[in-house]
């Protein structure tokens, strides 16, 4: 093939990668036909420049963490009965130029509910593709109470680069009498570096005051394992973690996913390492890049019954900061949700 060919083939690739067609886009829920949609960002930039956090932001799209954060409150529509809630994200690479991205790697991000003296509650938590176009449908109907009225969201990904990615992000809303909407719901956590440092051995503990009449309660615990230098522990050695109602254990897990491989099509820029695997095909403690971290969902109905209760956190083993200042880290975030019948 001639040098002009190959041009030809990168610069349609590229333009291929930066449109998002011929990519993988994981719609897991399809969205309905009717419904309500509320629009909160639409290709809204997030970036890491400290010397100018607020080059995105818009007049009603505020800039946080040196640009790393956005944030917009709506008014969401308010309903009398059960409503399915599916919210859509898509995260789109910025160009660099014709052959590349301004931010080639996997990044930690998420779309919150943020409450002034709550924990913030993950409504969808991801991590992206290596320079990598990806788009996800998720079903938040267990949400439902918390997204009405007004509410202020945000959009975070964790890159250090400026222009880094640009986000979409909206909600559709549709009056659904199978949906399974609960009476209470409780922020419980949310931790953006549960370590071995700042945390220690004996994680965290919030208090749960249970209310009468629920007849189930579920805890959504979504959790990521990473290392500040990208190798090992805690990104690539999983963990116990560990949940405990009044100093009960009562739930122990080893987060991990081994089926990265088939989200390599919507990686372009991982590498090929001295094994012969690519970057992204690695299993991890949690996640895989380009794809979306579901919650995992813990019965604890029969531990945590009516009245007052202590629930505690724990992350086991976590690697300790060495020499270099390297470290194991988690991302975690919890709710606690209970339903009348």
């Amino acid at each position: 093939m001639s040098a002009k060919l190959i041009g030809m083939a990168v610069v349609l690739t590229i333009a291929i990668i930066f449109s998002g067609a011929g990519c993988i886009q994981k719609r897991d829920i399809p969205v309905e036909a009717e419904g309500e949609t509320i629009e909160i960002f639409k290709e809204n930039s997030i970036h890491f420049n400290p010397d100018q956090p607020d080059q995105f932001a818009t007049e009603v799209v505020a800039s946080f963490d040196n640009g790393r954060v956005i944030s917009k409150t709506v008014i969401l529509p308010e309903h009398d009965g059960p409503v399915k809630v599916i919210a859509h994200v898509a995260l789109h690479p910025i160009p660099k130029d014709e052959v590349s991205v301004q931010d080639k790697w996997d990044r930690a991000g998420n779309i919150r509910l943020s409450r002034e003296g709550l924990p913030d509650i993950e409504i969808v938590k991801f991590i992206t593709a290596y320079g990598g176009f990806t788009e996800y449908d998720v079903d938040v109907s267990h949400l439902a109470p918390l997204l009405s009225g007004k509410c202020t969201l945000k959009g975070f990904v964790d890159t250090w680069v400026s222009p880094g990615w640009k986000i979409d992000f909206s909600l559709t809303f549709t009056e659904d009498d199978y949906a399974d909407t609960p009476d209470w719901i409780q922020a419980a956590l949310y931790e953006e570096s549960f370590d071995n440092e700042k945390i220690g051995p004996d994680g965290i503990t919030i208090n749960v005051n249970v209310p009468h009449g629920l007849k189930r309660v579920i805890m959504n615990y979504l959790v990521s394992g990473h290392c500040t230098d990208g190798r090992d522990a805690d990104e690539f050695v999983s963990k116990d973690n560990v949940i405990y109602v009044d100093d009960r254990e009562v739930y122990r897990f080893k987060p991990w996913r081994d089926d990265c491989l088939r989200f390599r099509a919507i990686n372009p820029y991982c590498r090929r390492w001295s094994d012969g695997n690519w970057s992204s095909d690695y299993s991890r403690s949690g996640w895989c890049p380009g794809d979306k971290v579901d919650p995992i969902a813990i019965d604890l109905t029969p531990y945590l019954t009516p009245g007052e209760h202590t629930v505690r956190f724990v992350i086991e083993n976590i690697r300790p900061k060495d020499e270099q200042e390297h470290f194991g880290y988690w991302r975690v975030s919890s709710h606690i949700l209970g339903w009348n019948n």
